[in-house]
């Protein structure tokens, strides 16, 4: 009774210190990745295709999709930093020396792991793709109306590829642009509008600028063939009307990936499932992977770790190719990265505590 409170005493002091360093590697690797991805999207506001007002929107749901994709290399990366920590100081010695065992580090390990892996099936399957989905609702909504965009007093804007160069003296606080010099191209001819108001019009049929109170000059610089006319309202389409958000497969809800058919949509269900999967087999590894001898440094060990997840990676990404070219059938896709994981676990056991002892422990949990 007595070993059992210890060793439940010691697995919530590793599922602590596992979930504080979790929590640390996640955050720094986060904050790079999702820094990157926003320097990319701060160069499509600063061309002026994605709105400064769903920056931070956009960086908001970037993080979500970021988070739940870079989970499972978080959590491999403290696993392996808080073990290996644990045998450098020889905190491991002292368990193992009471009683203590691999089963003890498993279950302290998986104390964390278990509902972490339920919060990231969650992530992956459902939240992840519903961020993604915003993301392409936002940025699809912003370049549809980026020809309005940067629209201010007293400077010239060239929108619609140069059709159309917009001039304004003055815009009121209710957006309603006054003294407005325009030049157009309709057709290959160009043309000059003046105009006393204007503003913007959302119509079924797209977006328009309304002139009034104005007059119309159109014609071919060096010809006698000129149209002269003045206008109570004049209004010049700038956009069409987008009925359709196309989405990409990272952004498809599952149920629809789930319904379909088709095998690039059956790779990316896979690609989902692989995330909640993967976090118990980096733990499952990770405890092995993590032993280290007393005056050893960890490093060694997270070298290894980073070469592991990187064929792990690949492996994963390929057969995810390769499941939607029809080049392996979809069970071997999602077996195989997996089974890689599986497979080193086991080895790195059995050369740790025997082969004997691996085979005695598997016919014991087989057995119940």
């Amino acid at each position: 009774m007595t070993r059992r409170t210890i060793i439940s005493v010691l697995e919530n002091m590793i599922a602590k210190d596992l979930l504080k360093t979790l929590a640390a590697v996640w955050t720094v690797i986060v904050v790079v990745i999702v820094s990157r991805s926003f320097i990319r999207v701060l160069d499509k506001a600063i061309e002026g295709s994605v709105s400064s007002d769903t920056l931070l929107s956009i960086l908001s749901l970037k993080t979500i999709t970021t988070s739940t994709e870079l989970l499972p290399a978080s959590l491999f990366m403290a696993v392996l930093m808080v073990l290996g920590r644990m045998y450098r100081d020889q905190e491991m010695s002292a368990i193992f020396s009471a009683g203590g065992g691999p089963k003890t580090i498993y279950r302290a390990v998986f104390l964390l792991v278990l509902p972490l892996s339920v919060i990231a099936g969650s992530l992956s399957l459902y939240t992840a793709p519903w961020a993604e989905a915003q993301v392409v609702k936002l940025m699809q909504h912003d370049e549809d109306s980026s020809d309005l965009r940067g629209i201010a007093a007293g400077k010239f804007s060239e929108y619609s590829q140069g059709d159309l160069v917009l001039y304004v003296e003055s815009i009121s606080t209710d957006k309603i642009m006054h003294q407005l010099f325009v030049q157009t191209k309709q057709q290959g001819i160009p043309g000059i509008i003046n105009a006393k108001v204007a503003r913007v019009l959302n119509l079924p049929e797209g977006r328009y600028i309304n002139f009034e109170q104005g007059e119309r000059v159109l014609g071919k610089p060096g010809s006698v063939d000129y149209v002269f006319e003045t206008f109570a309202e004049y209004a010049v389409r700038i956009e069409e009307k987008t009925s359709t958000v196309n989405l990409n497969r990272s952004a498809e809800q599952i149920e629809d990936l789930w319904q379909s058919a088709t095998l690039a949509d059956k790779a990316e269900l896979q690609r989902r499932f692989f995330i909640p999967l993967s976090l118990v087999l980096f733990a499952f590894l990770g405890v092995p992977l993590a032993q280290t001898a007393p005056r050893g440094g960890i490093y060694g060990n997270i070298l290894i770790g980073f070469l592991i997840y990187f064929i792990y990676g690949n492996l994963a990404r390929l057969s995810q190719l390769w499941v939607s070219k029809e080049v392996i059938p979809v069970w071997l896709g999602s077996v195989g990265a997996n089974a890689f994981l599986l497979l080193a676990g086991l080895v790195l056991l059995a050369y740790l505590y025997g082969w004997r002892w691996l085979i005695i422990t598997i016919r014991a949990k087989v057995s119940l």
